[in-house]
């Protein structure tokens, strides 16, 4: 049975489970290569961040998406309107926390 902490996170204490953890294909940066790795570092150069985000790494199985996804994402959450950036991100936050959303 997982405890707590674990069900907050999303993950298991089971070491099985830790090889599969999501039903997603998950492709890490050190094995990301050729379309993969470029729209990695199309994510880093408009994000400014180095470390691939985990949600970024679920759209790894497709780059073309991916980099459709950083483009909608940026015009939309990270242009200024109403609400600002700041605002945005703490609202996005914390719906990820509601959610259990582990990234």
């Amino acid at each position: 049975m997982a405890t707590d902490k674990e069900k907050l996170s999303g993950r298991s204490s089971d070491p099985k489970s830790e090889e599969h953890p999501t039903k997603i294909r998950i492709t890490e940066d050190a094995e990301a290569a050729g379309d993969i790795a470029a729209a990695y570092d199309f994510w880093r150069a408009s994000s400014g961040r180095q470390q691939v985000a985990g949600i970024i790494k679920c759209f790894g199985a497709r780059p073309d998406f991916l980099r459709q996804v950083v483009e909608f994402s940026n015009r939309v959450h990270f242009s200024e309107g109403h609400l600002t950036r700041r605002h945005k991100e703490m609202i996005a936050s914390y719906v990820s926390f509601l959610n259990r959303c582990p990234y």
